[in-house]
């Protein structure tokens, strides 16, 4: 999914463009005719003008691009052990947003649970007559990122969203945090 360019990012990209013609334009005349000491001088602006056009695209997509949560619900489903989250998002910028993401996280005894027996140390023992079945260890944090967004969100456009992610059983006390990015 390309991000959705504003008139920014076009202004951004044709700055630095329109530099790096320049740098090359002052590398002819101090190159003095050394092949050598033209090309790094020319490979030197494009490392320059080429990071300075990625640093503006991140800029302008982080501040140009705002949307918030709003009325965030979450119910588990207990037949197919599952979290079904429900909400709107709005879009606050001034900007239209192409499509965003949510990532949930889930951490299990997230909130003052209790430390369960053997979570720092596992008592081995000598194993005489061959090694012990190990059990394999559950994760304890799932982080999960959905689309929720993807037919764009106009300036001030509240759109419903819904997302399904999985919740083990063994799950209690459980901390549950949404991030959402928008381009």
């Amino acid at each position: 999914m390309i991000p959705y360019f504003t008139i920014l990012h076009w202004l951004t990209l044709s700055f630095f463009l329109i530099l790096f013609i320049f740098l090359t334009f002052l590398s002819l005349k101090a190159a003095n005719n050394n092949v050598k000491l033209l090309i790094s001088m020319i490979f030197a602006s494009f490392l320059v003008t080429s990071f300075g056009t990625v640093l503006g695209i991140i800029v302008l997509e982080k501040y140009t691009k705002k949307a918030v949560l709003l009325d965030v619900k979450s119910r588990r489903v207990f037949l197919n052990e599952t979290l079904v989250v429900k909400g709107r998002v709005k879009n606050i910028g001034k900007f239209k947003i192409n499509y965003c993401k949510l990532e949930i996280k889930l951490v299990n005894n997230g909130w003052g649970g209790k430390i369960q027996k053997g979570t720092f140390f596992k008592p081995g023992g000598l194993s005489i007559f061959g090694s012990k079945e190990e059990k394999k260890q559950k994760p304890n944090t799932i982080k999960v990122t959905r689309i929720i967004i993807r037919g764009g969100l106009f300036p001030g456009e509240i759109k419903n969203f819904s997302a399904i992610v999985p919740y083990p059983p063994y799950f209690s006390n459980t901390y549950i945090n949404y991030k959402l990015y928008c381009h």
